[in-house]
């Protein structure tokens, strides 16, 4: 039996003398994990706010923290083309030529892509977030004023806001301090600016 492609093997299930079954209602697992490593295939979720800028056959850097200084440049080569509903992310695929085998399936690093300075970040408060078992969330007043609990990707930290790299857009409306016991779907009511905080503003 032949792999229909060249790697490694990365984990082997079964030892010598095992007993194998064989057959479209055998309950088991795979015998052997196999991976490609080159190129290998770097996979990242790209905001929405930069997914147009995001185009196939571009030459991006590819860093990891254990090659400090070092980037390993690869290719955008192909694209969701569709934004995940749940993160407000692009799903976009990196290939990287590996032929010295550096750099390990399954390692974690980050893809540097060359936006420009003209994406509408979303920034928040620190204070709309919820931290619940699900993770970083914030609480998004959806049609008929009704409540939508959205995890999100955090960015930057810039002290008393954060930047969202997916899960909020620049029109969503967002609760300021929500309560511990906010729900999805909890109706609420949108209070009006005052006179005050239009003038401020417009200043």
């Amino acid at each position: 039996m032949y792999a229909p492609f060249t790697g490694v093997l990365t984990r082997r299930n079964v030892d010598p003398g095992a007993l194998i079954n064989a057959g479209a209602q055998a309950a088991g697992r795979e015998l052997f994990d196999l991976a490609k490593v080159d190129p290998l295939r770097v996979y990242t979720s790209v905001p929405q706010a930069y997914a147009p800028f995001i185009k196939v056959g571009s030459k991006v850097p590819v860093t990891l923290q254990e090659f400090p200084g070092k980037k390993f440049f690869g290719v955008v080569v192909r694209t969701a083309e569709s934004i995940d509903p749940t993160t407000r992310t692009l799903l976009t695929e990196v290939d990287v030529p590996n032929k010295d085998g550096q750099l390990l399936p399954g390692s974690f690093g980050e893809v540097h892509f060359a936006v420009g300075s003209n994406v509408n970040k979303v920034t928040v408060p620190v204070n709309t977030m919820l931290f619940r078992a699900q993770g970083a969330q914030v609480a998004v007043v959806g049609p008929g004023g009704k409540v939508e609990l959205r995890p999100i990707n955090i960015g930057r930290d810039y002290g008393s806001t954060l930047e969202i790299l997916g899960g909020v857009s620049t029109t969503d409306e967002v609760v300021v301090n929500p309560a511990d016991s906010l729900e999805q779907g909890q109706k609420v009511n949108v209070a009006q600016p005052t006179q005050a905080e239009q003038k401020g503003g417009a200043s």
